[in-house]
């Protein structure tokens, strides 16, 4: 009964927690010690391979955020991305063996399951790094340029879209925007960038105004 005060979005997070193919997704013990390994031992790892399961399960959108490590002794910055300090010893240490690990895993997974067409993994942060270390060896917040990786879900393996400068500062050629990212992941699930929905006040909003990055298409 209390539930059913809730919000729509709530009651779905509910049901979607008390299905019974998706509460048994939850079970990590159902996967072999080979498997769990390969993702790699830690939480971000462990719930790389909870996403596969629930996707396997019927769930349709999973996200995954990166772990951060509460004791600063062992990891700086707190083991995320955003390195302050210490930047190239934090991902040779830390970050890209980690990453490289589990998201290869995953992809493999996938695809060895007849999944990965059909799946589309989007590996995306906020910002990108600045150009030039600061004095505690760390790199610092800048927006004009950043990476991000698409696997899947009619991407095209191996291809790299794009380039700037030398010094990775400002974009070169075929500079992408994040309403071109929204409109190629929609695109990718069957919706035209401006394909039209209604707001609360029933007003029509195009889902995108950014245009599809076609060259990195299948």
């Amino acid at each position: 009964d209390v539930v059913q005060n809730f919000n729509l979005h709530t009651q779905k997070a509910f049901d979607l927690l008390g299905a019974g193919t998706t509460s048994q997704a939850f079970d990590l013990g159902n996967e072999s010690t080979m498997t769990r390994e390969r993702y790699g031992p830690g939480r971000f790892a462990q719930s790389c391979l909870l996403a596969r399961r629930l996707v396997q399960a019927g769930v349709a959108l999973v996200q995954v955020n990166w772990t951060r490590v509460v004791d600063d002794n062992k990891y700086e910055n707190q083991g995320g991305w955003d390195t302050h300090k210490s930047h190239s010893q934090s991902l040779k240490e830390h970050l890209m063996p980690v990453m490289d690990q589990t998201l290869s895993a995953l992809i493999e997974d996938l695809e060895q399951r007849g999944m990965l067409d059909e799946t589309l993994v989007v590996v995306q942060s906020e910002f990108g790094h600045t150009p030039k270390f600061n004095a505690r060896a760390g790199r610092d917040h800048w927006g004009n340029v950043f990476s991000l990786a698409l696997a899947g879900g009619g991407i095209q393996g191996g291809v790299v879209h794009g380039q700037t400068d030398k010094q990775a500062a400002f974009p070169l050629d075929d500079a992408v925007r994040p309403r071109d990212i929204l409109a190629t992941i929609f695109h990718l699930l069957g919706y035209a960038p401006h394909t039209e929905i209604l707001d609360p006040l029933n007003q029509p909003l195009q889902i995108s105004r950014g245009q599809v990055i076609q060259n990195i298409l299948i």
